[in-house]
C-alpha cells in the first residue's frame, strides 16, 4: 500500500468556513484501490496541478477516508445498483399488478347488489325507486368505462383492461333495468346499446391483435368526439332544471372535435397538437368516468326520499376496487389513472356512502 502513495506537492489551501487553512499532501492511490466514484480520475497533468495549486479558490469539499482494504467494498458498483434497481422494480411491479389483479374481485361485485336491489324493486312494482339512479350519470361511466378500455388496450395493462371491461358490462345491466323502469329515454338507450356493443367487440379483436389498424384509429377517432361531445353537454344537463335545457354546449364540442379530428387525419395538425388531441381524448373518458359520482351526489341532493333506492355494499366496493387501482397507477406513473381511481374512491365510494348515512 506504501508503494502505492507518491508524493505530488504540498499544496496550501485558503481559509473558509467549512476547511480551515493548512497544509495538505495530495494523494492519489493506484487504480487497484480507488474507490469507485473516483476511479479514472487521475491527477497526472502538470498545467492540471499547477492550477490547483495556484488557484484562489478553496477546495471545501472532502470525502470521507475509507480503508484500503475495504475501499471496493465501500460503495456499490454501477453494475450492483443496476442490478438492486431491476430486482427492487422487478418487485413493485409484481406487486402493484397483483393489487390490479385483485381489484376484478370488487368490480365484478360492483354493481351486482345495486342489479340485485333494482330487480326487487322491478319486480315489486316500484319503479320509482330506480330514480334514484340518474341515468346521465350512469351514461358518463358507461362511456368513460368504454373509452377507458380502449386505453388500457392500447397500453398493455391487462389488469385494466378486465376491470374497465367488468365496468361497462355490469353497467349496461344497470343502464337496462333503468330502461325498462322508464327511467331513461327509450332512444337515447337503444343509441348506447349500439356503441358499447361495437366498442366491446372492437376491443376484444383489438386485444387480440385481430383488428385493422385503419378501423382501430377509426374507432378511437369516434370515441374522441363523442366523448369531448358528451361532457359538456352531460355536464350542463345534470343541472337542469335549474339552468335552461339547451343542447349548445354540447353541438359546440361535438363540432371543435370534428373540426380537430379532420385536421389531425389530413395533416393539417402540428406533431404537438396531435399529441394535445391525444391528451383531450384521454382526458375526456377519464372525466366521464369522475362526472357519474358528481351526477349521483346531485340526484341524492335533490331526492333525498329516493337514496333508499341506492345499495351502500356497492359503494364500499367502488372504495375497495378503485383503492386497489392507486398503487399501479403510481407505479407507472399514470396521473389520468391515478386521478380517475382516487376520485371514484372518494367521490363514487365515500362521498354515497355519506350521502345515505347523512
Amino acid at each position: 500500500m506504501a508503494g502505492s502513495l507518491f508524493l505530488i506537492n504540498k499544496v496550501k489551501l485558503q481559509s473558509s468556513s467549512c476547511c480551515p487553512s493548512s497544509t495538505y499532501r495530495l494523494r492519489v492511490e493506484s487504480s487497484s484501490f480507488c474507490q469507485p466514484h473516483l476511479r479514472g480520475i487521475v491527477i497526472n497533468n502538470e498545467l492540471h496541478l499547477k492550477k490547483i495549486v495556484f488557484s484562489t479558490q478553496s477546495i471545501c469539499c472532502r470525502l470521507n477516508p475509507v480503508s484500503a482494504i475495504s475501499s471496493e467494498d465501500a460503495y456499490p458498483t454501477n453494475k450492483e445498483l443496476a442490478q438492486m434497481r431491476r430486482k427492487n422494480f422487478k418487485e413493485w411491479d409484481s406487486l402493484t399488478t397483483k393489487f390490479a389483479g385483485t381489484a376484478n374481485v370488487p368490480f365484478l361485485l360492483l354493481q351486482l347488489p345495486q342489479i340485485i336491489l333494482n330487480t326487487q324493486n322491478l319486480l315489486a312494482g316500484s319503479k320509482s325507486a330506480l330514480l334514484a339512479i340518474p341515468w346521465l350519470g350512469m351514461f358518463t361511466g358507461l362511456l368513460g368505462n368504454i373509452s377507458l378500455l380502449s386505453y388500457f388496450i392500447t397500453k398493455g395493462e391487462t389488469e385494466a383492461v378486465v376491470v374497465q371491461m367488468l365496468g361497462v358490462i355490469s353497467m349496461y345491466v344497470v343502464i337496462l333495468q333503468l330502461a325498462m323502469a322508464e327511467a331513461m329515454p327509450l332512444p337515447h338507450f337503444i343509441a348506447t346499446s349500439i356503441v358499447i356493443a361495437s366498442g366491446l367487440v372492437l376491443n376484444f379483436l383489438k386485444y387480440f391483435h385481430l383488428l385493422n389498424d385503419q378501423i382501430w384509429r377509426f374507432w378511437e377517432e369516434f370515441i374522441t368526439i363523442a366523448g369531448i361531445s358528451a361532457l359538456p353537454q352531460v355536464m350542463w344537463s345534470t343541472f337542469v332544471p335549474y339552468i335552461p335545457h339547451t343542447v349548445v354546449p354540447g353541438l359546440i364540442s361535438f363540432l371543435t372535435a370534428v373540426v380537430a379530428v379532420l385536421m389531425a387525419r389530413m395533416g393539417k395538425l402540428p406533431k404537438k397538437g396531435i399529441k394535445i388531441l391525444g391528451l383531450v381524448s384521454g382526458w375526456t373518458a377519464t372525466l366521464l368516468f369522475m362526472w357519474m359520482p358528481v351526477a349521483q351526489m346531485w340526484t341524492n341532493l335533490l331526492n333525498p326520499e329516493n337514496i333508499k333506492g341506492l345499495s351502500a355494499v356497492s359503494m364500499l366496493l367502488a372504495v375497495i376496487g378503485n383503492g386497489l387501482l392507486i398503487p399501479r397507477a403510481l407505479f407507472i406513473r399514470d396521473l389520468m389513472w391515478f386521478s380517475g381511481s382516487s376520485w371514484a374512491c372518494i367521490f363514487y365510494g365515500w362521498g354515497n356512502l355519506l350521502c345515505l348515512y347523512w
